[in-house]
């Protein structure tokens, strides 16, 4: 601890050293130095813009192509076109959670970092104990842009858990003008979406402050099966000019959303029951028979083969509260300060029906209990956090550093509801309550600090260097309030993490970058995921003495070139993924041992990505991007006691097509407008020893086709959208490793799949005012 402050400390002397010139030079300096250059309005308006200039392989994806997507689609469905990125969910929106998975160049999603306006959005994952999915946070027709860095993001960036890529979201600023909107939507599976925002412009008579508040309310059925999907969305936010100095921006966002879980499939069942079959909701009785056979020890209803086949329902109900404030303030001509301070509320829980635990006194004469009841896993959050960035321009030299601190309180339980025999008495849309027995729960606290310092140095017209390092210290600290015995602390720290960057300008066209990163993923502060999730002290003191974080080195070099009607990218990267943690089986199944988390080895990663958008005309552009991964394990899994449990070397990593592929053809002109998109994935394995559980490779088609009617008259403002997704209606797996990854599967017996929706079509109707 006392090394991590030292190196703090020097940072903070560093910039302290610098700025005392700066502000001493201030005034001769600003009329020294000429005004910055008018922005590139080619690359303004594009609707994704290479990174010109970074050091790092980057895109940035505008609020126009998030808003070419269907209505209430997620901003990471979005991105999906981007280089190096492989998105999966079983909803036409890409918003459904436990479906949703992202992995950017071999790394999963909970090996990736999140932010909306620097505020940390944790891992992202389903169960997260650390923060919230994006489709939580803020509305899509809020979203002003993402900025996707494949490698490596900013060394400010918020996150302890971007060890391969980082997404930064950014909400739209208030309009100068009063106004707003209203968006209607409709569509397959009686979807509707209703948005509405309202902009008060600037204030003059209260310092030029402007804001919006908007609402969304979204349902629709589920595309098979029974149930819904719904979800409210409240987000506000206010600006407040500090003169031409800076601006204080407040933010508030709400979320309410409820989702009625599809039925995990394995390729067995597909084969069996085909690519539609779901849970039971609706049929009650058929779910009631089901459990009833199993407690009973008598045969199954047709067409089960096992209890496992279908449960009645499965749900995640969420409510989410995000708020905040943030400062950017011009100290001097050369001396900026940003600061975001924030506070995040969660109320979680995860549940499904279970045929293994009946209800308290079924099988009793007279009971009205069913043979099933309702399981949940629980979650509450609270954290709150402080982010500080200073930024001194010295000429040359372009210092920046900051830190970041957070305190989360995570509470996780495990419980049971019962249910009545005759009909549902519950709805698995509501938060449940009343349980009859708490199986466990434990309180975690985390504490995370982190610090960076960096300097960009322009040593001539054509050639900019990056370099600087961060360190991080995480602390994990567990009390049991039910259940086994469970307490004590373990820490992710390093307190050098570097990175060197340069980009240099060849010609006025072309610019060739390249850098390298380490970083370090901080343990997860969980009783189902993480060091803790043994739920055995013995388990935790052992891992505690022994486990090393994940960490990883990435290499990247590419070359960027741009014309008045041209933009691409070409980069090549190489990343060594250590100490990669996985849970460990101990000895043979028979035995009953627990698994025990553990450092199984590395990956090496390496590829090539390729972009380019080319404007035809000015109405007609052309997008591809091509991505060719190869991520491979390179050592075995081996217990403690020097067994093999799984043959890894050299098989290649779960969910990393080796080839991605995704081309776009759109137009603009006269008002109509429109989008054809392509996207090939290669095929993708759900086994560590790639024995079985092989999703094949897909080719899908997403259209957009719309109107914007003139802008006079009663037309103004006025839009029509329609969007059709899998447009081919193909029939393939999307998602995988929803249930989790497994060794092998030779007989397709994991539930783990989940098939892509079919064919979707939506209408919407948007007027502006």
């Amino acid at each position: 601890m006392k090394k991590n402050q030292m190196l703090l400390g020097a940072a903070a002397l560093v910039l302290l050293t610098a700025v005392a010139p700066a502000f001493a030079d201030d005034k001769a300096d600003a009329a020294a130095t000429p005004a910055a250059a008018p922005a590139d309005s080619s690359e303004v308006d594009a609707l994704i813009i290479i990174g010109q200039g970074q050091s790092r392989q980057i895109q940035t994806l505008n609020s126009d192509a998030i808003g070419l997507q269907a209505a209430g689609t997620s901003a990471l469905k979005a991105i999906d076109k981007l280089p190096g990125v492989t998105f999966q969910s079983a909803d036409a929106f890409g918003a459904y959670e436990w479906s949703t998975r992202i992995s950017i160049r071999g790394f999963n999603q909970n090996q990736l970092g999140f932010t909306l306006d620097g505020v940390p959005l944790g891992d992202m994952s389903y169960g997260n104990h650390n923060g919230l999915h994006i489709s939580r946070a803020i509305a899509s027709e809020n979203i002003g842009r993402v900025e996707l860095a494949q490698g490596a993001g900013a060394l400010g960036t918020a996150s302890t858990s971007n060890l391969g890529g980082t997404l930064q979201f950014f909400s739209r600023d208030p309009s100068e003008a009063m106004g707003g909107e209203l968006d209607l939507t409709g569509g397959s599976d009686n979807m509707h979406r209703v948005f509405g925002r309202f902009e008060t412009g600037a204030i003059e008579q209260l310092g030029g402050l402007r804001g919006y508040i908007s609402v969304a309310d979204q349902k629709a059925d589920k595309w098979k099966g029974g149930g819904e999907q719904k979800q409210r969305q409240y987000d506000a936010k206010v600006v407040m000019p500090l003169g031409q100095r800076g601006d204080l921006t407040g933010f508030y966002h709400r979320s309410e959303r409820r989702e009625q879980d599809y039925q995990d499939l394995s390729f067995d069942m597909i084969k069996r029951l085909g690519r539609n079959w779901d849970n039971t909701r609706p049929n009650w009785g058929l779910a009631i028979a089901a459990a009833n056979a199993y407690q009973t020890s008598t045969a199954l209803p047709a067409p089960f083969k096992t209890v496992d086949d279908a449960y009645y329902a499965g749900a995640g109900v969420r409510n989410d509260d995000l708020y905040g404030a943030k400062l950017n303030l011009d100290i001097t001509d050369r001396v900026t300060l940003d600061a975001t301070a924030y506070q995040h509320k969660n109320k979680g829980q995860g549940l499904w029906y279970t045929p293994y635990l009946a209800s308290p006194g079924f099988g009793t004469a007279g009971s009205t209990a069913a043979p099933l009841s309702i399981r949940t896993t629980e979650y509450d959050i609270d954290r709150g956090g402080l982010t500080a960035g200073l930024t001194i321009d010295v000429g040359a030299h372009r210092v920046s550093g900051g830190f970041w601190h957070e305190v989360n309180h995570f509470n996780q339980a495990r419980r049971f509801y019962a249910e009545t025999a005759a009909a549902p008495s519950r709805n698995p849309l509501d938060f449940q309550s009343n349980p009859f027995f708490t199986q466990w729960q434990y309180a975690f606290e985390t504490k995370t600090t982190t610090g960076h310092i960096e300097d960009e140095w322009t040593l001539t017209d054509a050639l900019k260097v990056n370099f600087g390092f961060k360190a991080i210290k995480v602390t994990n600290n567990v009390k049991t309030v039910v259940g086994n015995p469970l307490a004590g602390e373990i820490e992710s720290k390093d307190n050098f993490l570097p990175q060197v960057g340069f980009v240099y300008k060849a010609t006025p066209d072309f610019e060739v970058f390249g850098g390298y990163t380490e970083n370090m993923g901080a343990y997860v502060s969980a009783a189902t995921s993480g060091p803790f999730a043994s739920q055995n002290q013995d388990r935790v003191n052992y891992i505690a003495r022994t486990l090393e974080p994940e960490s990883s080195k990435t290499f990247e070099l590419g070359g960027r070139y741009r014309t008045e009607r041209f933009q691409g990218v070409a980069a090549v990267y190489h990343v060594t993924f250590d100490n990669r943690l996985l849970a460990v089986a101990q000895g043979a199944a028979i035995e009953g041992n627990a698994p025990v988390l553990s450092n199984v080895g590395s990956v090496e990663t390496k590829g090539v990505e390729l972009a380019g958008t080319y404007r035809l005309t000015d109405a007609w552009s052309l997008y591809g991007a091509y991505t060719y991964n190869d991520s491979k394990y390179e050592s075995d899994v081996v217990s403690q006691d020097g067994k093999v449990q799984a043959r890894t070397k050299g098989k290649t990593v779960v969910n990393t097509p080796k080839n991605i592929f995704k081309g776009e053809i759109a137009f603009d002109q006269a008002g109509f407008f429109g989008k054809l998109g392509v996207a090939y994935t290669d095929k993708r394995y759900y086994t560590y020893e790639n024995i079985g559980g092989q999703a094949p490779s897909t080719t899908v088609a997403d259209l957009t086709l719309g109107y914007r009617f003139a802008e006079e008259g009663w037309g103004k403002g006025l839009e029509v959208q329609v969007n059709v997704t899998n447009l081919t209606d193909k029939d393939y797996i999307s998602t995988i490793g929803s249930g989790g990854f497994v060794n092998s599967d030779p007989n397709g017996q994991a539930m783990t799949v989940l098939p892509a929706p079919p064919r979707q079509a939506y209408l919407s109707v948007k007027k502006r005012f």
